[in-house]
């Protein structure tokens, strides 16, 4: 059942009338994902590489929790499925794109449901929380992130971890000193059982 999800998603053109390049679906997970990343859509460099948070982004991610490159990579465990599979191109104004909605509608339920072993989703951002949460996400997503532990056993939301989060990060210790530790302490107890 994953393979004909995977193999539509990577097949999927939809929207490709409203994207500035070819689209190039990006998903990585399969039948042994327990850690499933939950991100916005891929940016510019992942949409080149064709390797999820194969970026500055992925880096700080990485950090959180608590694990190399090589192992984000090659542990089974671990997954990465954004709302929207492609890159939505570049905003003039700065940033990139948000991730268009009808792609999360069109796979989501889906892709998680041929995913049966997932123990923990990694929400990172607002829009992968305002999806996954619904009425159950707070006003912001700083809000939502605080309550994290409303969320849990399940899931965790996440700021992105962009440089444009730089600031927030500064805001907010919190995360570091609370947040963080707990997703690392998760990552290592999903990764040694």
């Amino acid at each position: 059942m994953l393979d004909a999800v995977l193999a539509d998603i990577r097949a999927c053109r939809v929207c490709a009338p409203d994207l500035p390049h070819d689209p190039r679906p990006v998903v990585r997970v399969g039948v042994d994902t327990r850690l499933l990343i939950c991100g916005q859509a891929p940016g510019r460099l992942v949409h080149e590489t064709g390797l999820p948070f194969n970026d500055p982004s992925g880096n700080r991610l990485r950090d959180w929790m608590g694990i190399d490159r090589e192992t984000f990579y090659g542990r089974p465990e671990i997954g990465v499925a954004a709302m929207a599979f492609c890159f939505p191109g570049t905003n003039p104004k700065g940033g990139d794109y948000p991730p268009p909605p009808r792609c999360a509608a069109l796979w989501r339920p889906r892709l998680l449901e041929s995913l049966p072993k997932v123990e923990l989703t990694l929400l990172v951002g607002s829009y992968a929380q305002a999806w996954a949460l619904g009425a159950r996400a707070k006003a912001s997503m700083t809000d939502t992130v605080a309550a994290w532990r409303d969320y849990g056993p399940d899931v965790l939301p996440l700021p992105h971890p962009s440089w444009r989060n730089t600031g927030w990060l500064k805001r907010n210790p919190w995360f570091e000193d609370e947040v963080a530790p707990y997703l690392r302490r998760r990552v290592a107890g999903i990764l040694d059982s």
